[in-house]
């Protein structure tokens, strides 16, 4: 859950007492509207950090390497794919009032047709288990190492005939070992000559689970406890616009009467679970394929929910305060990691052939920051909390569902006594990406660097 005010305990009580919505209403396909086959309906600005993934390269037109350059290791960062919600506390949360207003004959027609959807999203999170990877999940990593297979053909026969390791790292969560295990397994199916290849995963959670680990205690203390964090996010979630989005959603469900009778409080903590159902909801396409939570939030109103979430994800996991590094100064293991395993490759001190790692949004997010990526770059200046009209950081941009960050290291045949160089080119979420500013390509325009020259300008303090 997302920090929503609680609901009343009145509230807390109906969810026991009420009667389940499970009959009465047509299902999703029998009402016009889109489905939630994917982000499409209201494009990927609606559902911040739980977009579903979409890959942003385009097959065919990346740049080539070099002339006498070719692939000789790729490795990645991915965050697991889509999947269920971590617990079932927002969709209690709006039954507990939906059962109420039943109960009070104060549903609207729009209202009553509600529960039935929540209570479906509910039952095939609790089958699928809270926090799981979703069938949708498996497919997006599935897909993507099919097409990771499909742009470097050379590399991964070169594996197979070399028999070099492919090494699997994750958190340790089931969900991100879940995602491993659909990664490898398509690579594999691409290719049979790597499944021996592909190493059991290892759980390494000082790199992949970082923000949890003792070392960044004070990364824990500022999430819960820091004065600036919580000023702004005060100020953020108390704009007018937040209770007046909160006051569209109730009166779209509830007669004015029971909408009334609710605090501003009651009504910007159903709108805001709401929200987090509507969110979820895309990722379990395939195991709650008739939830259709679209008809519930206006535009308008998704759009603003989903801004009040990705200001959050900005101040605790992004690039925050100008002037402090609290959010992603962490991260800097994970990109001292991907520098140490591409130069192990090109020293030869280790033969490995590729090295996968699996993680979370609380890892790539930092990350991002740490290294400048596209949408990253801009901290939010004192007096000017972060906006959309003032700052490109967008959730469902940054790490959405499957985000990945991929470096592939290439090679040139050493000549006249003189070794090989080798260089990097980076893609993020698939598309060809540059690397910070100060970090200079091969060739202006180029999108390959060489390795020498990422040791040197990606330094981090």
């Amino acid at each position: 859950m997302k920090r929503t005010a609680p609901l009343s305990a009145t509230m807390a009580v109906c969810l026991a007492a009420g009667v389940l919505f499970t009959a009465g209403t047509a299902s999703a396909r029998d009402r016009s509207g889109p489905s939630h086959a994917g982000p499409s309906h209201a494009g990927r600005d609606v559902y911040g950090t739980k977009t579903p993934y979409a890959p942003q390269g385009r097959p065919g037109h990346y740049q080539k390497a070099p002339k006498g350059f070719v692939s000789v290791f790729t490795e990645n960062v991915a965050r697991h794919g889509s999947r269920a919600m971590t617990d079932g506390g927002d969709g209690d949360a709006v039954l507990a009032v939906l059962r109420k207003a039943q109960d009070q004959g104060a549903l609207t027609g729009l209202g009553a047709r509600l529960g039935p959807q929540v209570q479906s999203l509910l039952t095939a999170a609790a089958a699928l288990g809270y926090g799981n990877l979703s069938a949708r999940g498996a497919e997006e990593h599935r897909q993507t190492a099919l097409r990771l297979e499909q742009r470097l053909p050379s590399l991964f026969t070169d594996i197979a005939a070399r028999h070099e390791p492919i090494v699997v790292e994750t958190s340790g969560v089931p969900r991100t070992v879940a995602s491993a295990d659909a990664f490898t397994g398509a690579l594999a199916s691409g290719d049979p000559a790597l499944a021996g290849l592909i190493k059991a995963p290892v759980t390494d959670k000082n790199l992949l689970y970082f923000h949890k680990q003792p070392q960044n205690a004070d990364y824990q203390a500022y999430v819960k406890s820091d004065p600036q964090l919580a000023e702004v996010l005060a100020g953020i979630d108390g704009d007018p616009r937040t209770t007046e989005t909160a006051h569209r959603v109730v009166a779209r469900l509830f007669r004015e009467d029971f909408a009334a009778a609710l605090s501003g409080e009651e009504q910007v903590a159903f709108a805001r679970s709401l929200y987090q159902l509507y969110s979820a909801a895309p990722d379990l396409n395939v195991e709650a394929p008739d939830v259709d939570l679209t008809p519930f939030l206006a535009r308008r109103d998704a759009q603003w929910l989903a801004y009040l979430d990705d200001a959050e994800e900005f101040y605790q996991k992004g690039p925050a305060f100008s002037g402090r590094t609290i959010t992603y100064r962490m991260a800097g293991v994970l990109l001292d990691d991907l520098l140490a395993q591409a130069q192990a490759k090109a020293d030869g001190t280790n033969g490995n052939g590729a090295v996968l790692r699996f993680t979370h949004a609380e890892e790539i997010e930092p990350l991002a920051a740490l290294m400048g990526l596209p949408g990253s770059t801009e901290p939010a200046e004192p007096g000017q909390p972060y906006a959309y009209g003032n700052n490109p950081w967008r959730g469902a941009e940054v790490s959405p569902m499957a985000a990945n960050i991929q470096w592939d290291l290439f090679a040139n045949t050493p000549s006249e006594g003189r070794p090989a160089t080798y260089l990097v080119r980076m893609l993020y979420n698939e598309k060809e990406t540059a690397f910070a500013s100060s970090c200079e390509p091969v060739a202006k325009g180029s999108y390959f660097y060489e390795l020498d020259e990422l040791k040197h300008c990606l330094v981090h303090g």
